[in-house]
């Protein structure tokens, strides 16, 4: 048994992933700052992560841009899972020096501190993203396989959403595979390309395994209900239930790999437990793409609430058109395969949901605040 640290371990993967660790036997250890944004003003009552995990792991209330925090938290850890992170694409694009200080000096700190000081710690694994791989792969009638950049505002303004290569060719949406090309379309997922980057390279040359997990869109039970900058199931639940219009951006067509909470714990637990993780990076995902409109009806049909659904045209600078995740390397390395499917995650997420309190819909600010920056066209 491991003496484990999860930075964010209070969020909501980082709580399930305490939890299943502790039933394993594990004794885990919790840094995190308990954001406002996330946890609420006052997490003891307004948190239902945090309390979940309170009084069963060794909490530390400080934040990965302190290297004192981070000494404390680091003392007799065997492993750690780094998830601690400011997180969403948009709010990315304006908040640069936030997420840039978060996500690459912290995880820097923490390298620092390890590569300079005696420490017990074998294994880190990193929680990377799929927004590294920008607009993703894509297979040219001619070409073969590409990798289109980021899709032009001209192109969107008159309605023009799917990826095109240079000769203007209709493209073959493809599932990106691990040595699909990094090319993030976002501040975040450039932080999240360097924090994988920097675990990557520097863990080897000081004798710690490093684990890399791109994960895909994670929802399921306990995600929250309150944040109005990422979790589209979150901010469409929380629309529905107050009876607000659904205003979807594009043409509703683009399409995510939405991944259930329990099977990604689950992969995450592969990594900390096999040596076969060791040294490798992996999609976590279903390996299936649903498109948004997909998302918003499915919804509306759970909570039984008939709201009005307007596909917009509006899009957000930043934003990818799709994205769904090639498993094949955790199926072959990790025997790792996803149990939950979309449908089956819904019905679990949405009765979650109705047993939560209906949270003020607070996208509208959020919206604001990108239409203010330029951000939302």
């Amino acid at each position: 048994m491991k003496n484990i640290l999860i930075t964010g371990g209070a969020g909501f993967i980082g709580s399930n992933l305490a939890l299943k660790l502790i039933e394993k036997g594990h004794k885990i250890t919790v840094l995190d700052n308990l954001s406002k944004q996330i946890h609420g003003e006052n997490p003891e009552v307004t948190s239902p992560l945090f309390k979940s995990i309170k009084d069963k792991v060794t909490f530390i209330e400080g934040t990965v841009i302190s290297r004192e925090d981070w000494t404390k938290a680091l003392e007799n850890q065997n492993v750690v899972v780094h998830f601690a992170a400011e997180t969403g694409t948009g709010q990315s694009m304006y908040c640069i020096e936030k997420y840039t200080e978060v996500n690459i000096q912290g995880t820097a700190i923490m390298l620092d501190i390890l590569a300079n000081s005696e420490n017990s710690v074998e294994k880190i694994v990193i929680a990377s993203s799929r927004s590294i791989y920008g607009e993703g792969k894509y297979k040219h009638p001619d070409l073969g396989v590409v990798y289109p950049t980021h899709r032009k505002e001209n192109d969107m303004l008159v309605g023009n959403f799917e990826l095109t290569y240079s000769d203007e060719q209709e493209l073959e949406l493809l599932p990106t595979d691990e040595d699909s090309k990094i090319h993030p379309s976002s501040v975040y997922g450039i932080t999240k390309q360097n924090q994988e980057q920097m675990i990557m390279t520097v863990c080897p040359t000081i004798g710690i395994a490093p684990v890399g997990f791109r994960y895909q869109n994670v929802y399921g039970p306990g995600q929250s209900l309150s944040n109005p900058y990422t979790g589209i199931l979150s901010i469409f639940s929380t629309q529905i239930r107050n009876n607000n219009p659904i205003q979807i951006f594009e043409d509703g067509k683009e399409t995510r790999d939405f991944v259930f909470i329990d099977d990604v714990v689950a992969a995450t637990i592969l990594g900390i437990e096999k040596e076969e993780a060791n040294g490798h990076v992996f999609n976590v995902g279903t390996g299936v793409a649903i498109d948004v409109l997909e998302v918003a009806n499915s919804l509306i049909k759970a909570y039984n609430i008939d709201v009005p659904v307007t596909v917009t045209g509006r899009f957000r600078l930043g934003d990818i058109r799709h994205n769904y995740a090639d498993l094949t390397k955790i199926k072959t390395l990790l025997g790792f395969e996803p149990i939950v499917f979309f449908k089956e995650g819904i019905e679990k997420f949405s009765a979650w949901v109705l047993q939560q309190e209906i949270q003020e819909d607070k996208l509208s600010i959020s919206l604001e605040e990108m239409k203010k920056k330029g951000l939302l066209k």
